[in-house]
């Protein structure tokens, strides 16, 4: 099982005994406290025992960025994060990596367990590119993948385990200069010919997230594991 060098995870559960569990990673540059606001914000119900896991990624150096040391997932060469169809600017070593702590972390909630079909996993920008990786390859179907201003990595395209009817929620902002909106609709259009269930959004905003996209996370967050 791959490690990643980085800072423990933030965990917040709902019940001393969840039976489910959505596990959020981060964009570049930020760290796990980026979404933990966010639970309160879903305004789910008292029923839902969720144990929430936010994960940090490992500080590395990060290319576009003049090699600047901050939290990622993998690196970035090229400001056209996705625009190259043949992948080779793509660092799928890293994502590779870090898809694999990420399944690791899985694991160990089945070991505790959480079914991986009552698992989700989520992610924002560069964690949205892990997510969707690991739910096409992780060894058993999860509950789905959420993936938030985000695209598809060339490497998570290549003999998906798990991809047929598989649940993807993905959410774009129509100004996102960072991964472009075209990137994101792309994406969703490879998942759905991959046969994923996809339910796709787009909000009038920047590479952010709004209080209508946490309003359509929280309703798809209770249709999957409701």
């Amino acid at each position: 099982m791959t490690q990643l060098n980085a800072a423990p995870p933030i965990i917040l559960q709902s019940s001393d005994t969840p039976d489910a569990c959505v596990i959020w990673l981060h964009g570049l540059g930020a760290d796990a406290n980026d979404f933990v606001p966010a639970v309160k914000e879903l305004h789910l119900p008292a029923s839902m025992a969720i144990r929430f896991i936010f994960p940090n990624a490992p500080v590395r150096p990060i290319s576009i960025n003049q090699g600047y040391a901050m939290p990622g997932w993998y690196d970035i060469s090229e400001a056209d994060i996705a625009g190259d169809e043949t992948g080779a600017a793509e660092d799928s070593k890293g994502i590779e990596m870090s898809s694999q702590a990420m399944q690791g972390l899985i694991d160990r909630q089945r070991e505790q367990g959480i079914d991986a079909s009552r698992i989700i996993i989520a992610g924002f920008s560069q964690g949205g590119a892990i997510a969707l990786h690991v739910g096409l390859h992780y060894p058993h179907k999860l509950a789905g993948v959420m993936a938030l201003s985000t695209y598809l990595p060339w490497c998570a395209r290549k003999q998906p385990k798990h991809a047929a009817g598989l649940p993807v929620l993905m959410a774009h902002g129509t100004e996102d200069e960072v991964v472009k909106t075209e990137y994101g609709r792309r994406s969703a259009e490879a998942l759905k010919q991959l046969g994923c269930a996809l339910e796709w959004h787009e909000y009038p905003m920047a590479h952010s997230v709004c209080m209508d996209e946490i309003a359509d996370i929280s309703r798809w967050l209770q249709r999957i594991l409701g």
